[in-house]
């Protein structure tokens, strides 16, 4: 049994920094890139982060790319996020088992969802 586990959000204000956390049993790391997605309301999910199994490059989306960094070590992976803006604001998910290749990410119907940490930003 597959099981994504997220921590880390919270309430931030403007300019500062969280690192969210996620932990994935049940998988080999061979088999599992990873990703961060995120949820505002109103908002479709969009894809974040992803990074491979092997972490030889990572993906960012514009509005992560030079504020966000990714890593993981096997099956735990990290998102550091500094100079955080309000509009970061949304519920982030940790996905495992995502398709990245260095200039897009996407999830599919094999991918594994975690419950969500909220992040809040605050102006």
């Amino acid at each position: 049994q597959v099981q994504v586990v997220e921590s880390g959000g919270g309430l931030v204000q403007a300019g500062g920094s969280l690192n969210l956390s996620c932990s994935v049993s049940g998988l080999t790391y061979e088999e599992n890139n990873m990703g961060w997605f995120r949820q505002a309301p109103g908002r479709e999910r969009e894809e974040v982060s992803c990074i491979p199994w092997t972490a030889e490059f990572t993906y960012y989306s514009d509005s992560a790319k030079g504020r966000f960094t990714i890593s993981r070590e096997k099956n735990t992976m990290y998102l550091q996020m500094n100079s955080l803006k309000p509009e970061d604001t949304a519920m982030y998910y940790c996905a495992a088992v995502v398709l990245v290749q260095s200039s897009w990410c996407t999830s599919s119907s094999s991918t594994y969802w975690g419950q969500g940490t909220q992040v809040t930003v605050s102006s």
